[in-house]
């Protein structure tokens, strides 16, 4: 979907207070509260609205604010790979990158960012990521599809890439549309993939989807109007 404007600061922080008030918690919150993780994620790249992103999760880490913990706070990017040594030293916020692909060719088709920051100089932005240590890994998106990214070679190729990196892996299963131009891999094929991840030592959970039966899993936010247009979506 095109842009149509930055959130402001407000508007970012104001959303976890609506969900805290939702949960009961506003306007303080009871001793084991329900609202104890952050991800920014899914409302466009945080890392092109810095400033307001950097604003809010500064109000939100705040003692004497909303006072959730930076290492509860996860920021996801596609890659902006410039800012992402700014974030880790001002924030020092967990680091989530959607990867979805072992190749460049590859992933300039499903993450087109990746022409303007391929992969080894986004994998060497993570290596020296302030923030990350083998306690606060850097958590790697990959969306598992059929015939596409998923074969044994890919995971070793994956593994190959993530020497050197604090990291663990999330794998997604592919959720499809009707017409979309990708399936979701097989459970044994992503159970191997995982396996290879798991025996070189990165911790690799596969995602439980949610949400495929009204289209809102993860890469499906999209409206019906576009999907019909046959635009084929980004993974992030």
């Amino acid at each position: 979907m095109k842009l149509v404007r930055n959130l402001t600061a407000g508007e970012i922080v104001g959303q976890v207070l609506i969900a805290r008030d939702d949960l009961k918690e506003w306007p303080a919150p009871q001793e084991n509260r329900l609202l104890s993780n952050i991800v920014m994620m899914g409302m466009g790249e945080p890392l092109y609205n810095y400033d307001q992103v950097s604003k809010a999760l500064r109000i939100i880490m705040d003692p004497e604010g909303i006072a959730i913990s930076k290492r509860r706070i996860t920021l996801s990017t596609s890659g902006i790979v410039p800012m992402i040594a700014r974030c880790g030293e001002e924030l020092g916020v967990n680091l989530a990158i959607s990867l979805h692909a072992v190749r460049d060719d590859l992933r300039n088709e499903l993450v087109p960012i990746n022409k303007k920051y391929p992969i080894a100089d986004l994998l060497e932005a993570c290596r020296n990521y302030p923030a990350a240590n083998n306690a606060r890994r850097i958590t790697f998106e990959y969306v598992m599809l059929k015939g596409v990214n998923d074969t044994d070679a890919d995971a070793r190729e994956l593994v190959r890439l993530l020497d050197g990196i604090h990291a663990k892996v999330n794998l997604i299963p592919f959720n499809p549309w009707p017409g979309a131009p990708y399936e979701c891999s097989s459970n044994n094929r992503i159970h191997s993939f995982a396996e290879i991840l798991n025996d070189s030592g990165y911790s690799s959970p596969v995602r439980t989807p949610r949400g495929r039966d009204i289209f809102a899993a993860c890469g499906q936010l999209k409206s019906d109007s576009e999907r019909k247009k046959g635009e084929k979506v980004k993974l992030h």
